[in-house]
């Protein structure tokens, strides 16, 4: 039984995470990671359980909208377990963590905000706390600095293509990223929902094609979900942009 007020555990698994989210925050997410990960190794719920420590510290005062950002790096996570079938502990340490050297380098690597990001020396951090793997995982799935006279979400998107095309498990979590982003735009207000549906909806075709190729570390039916979890951001985002 997780504790998590009027949430009992056999129903907090089943909701839809963005249910969970509405209905039971953040706690209710913690929640749910916990039911999650109970059928690992102790050893792999002890590193994944530092990693939710260390994101929770690290992005303690940002915020996505209308809750703590945390929630959306829990949701990422939580996701990669539940629909994906995933198990591995540096492939959900990495997602819980996939934000943390583009947003928090500085806090990451424990330097004073002075000058150029430290991001090599956050990855250093990373890689020595959860080894090197997660590290290469993180940097594939960070963001470049954009340079200023190109459009971002076009940089954006080059940068997603070439990442992902020579990472196959860095796909996994960049399609949980989007999901959570594309898909769950319709949670969101203001604003962020025309810019966000502008800067995602060119990427559907990029990671239709990308989760489709044979050394993505998918099975069948994980595909075939993600598929129409990208169908449906297709839909909402013509009727967002269509709106506008």
């Amino acid at each position: 039984m997780v504790d998590t007020p009027g949430a009992p555990g056999r129903a907090l698994a089943t909701m839809p995470l963005h249910a969970v989210t509405e209905v039971y925050g953040e706690a209710g997410l913690r929640g749910r990671f916990a039911l999650e990960i109970a059928d690992l190794p102790e050893h792999d719920r002890a590193r994944l359980t530092a990693a939710l420590d260390l994101a929770a510290r690290l992005h303690a005062e940002q915020r996505r909208i209308r809750e703590p950002y945390l929630n959306h790096l829990l949701r990422v996570t939580i996701r990669i377990k539940h629909y994906y079938g995933i198990d591995d502990p540096d492939v959900l340490i990495a997602a819980l963590l996939h934000d943390s050297v583009e947003d928090q380098p500085y806090a990451l690597a424990g330097v004073p905000v002075n000058g150029e990001p430290p991001r090599e020396a956050a990855l250093a951090r990373l890689a020595g706390e959860f080894g090197p793997r997660v590290a290469t995982l993180v940097a594939s799935v960070t963001n470049p600095r954009y340079a200023p006279d190109r459009d971002a979400h076009e940089q954006y998107r080059e940068h997603v293509a070439a990442a992902l095309d020579r990472d196959p498990w860095a796909r996994v979590i960049k399609i949980s990223d989007f999901t959570d982003n594309g898909v769950g735009v319709i949670h969101a207000t203001g604003p962020k929902v025309v810019s966000s549906a502008r800067k995602y909806r060119p990427l559907v075709p990029i990671l239709r094609e990308l989760v489709g190729r044979p050394d993505t570390p998918l099975s069948a039916g994980a595909r075939e979900h993600i598929l129409d979890q990208l169908d449906l951001a297709e839909v909402r985002f013509a009727a967002i942009l269509d709106e506008s």
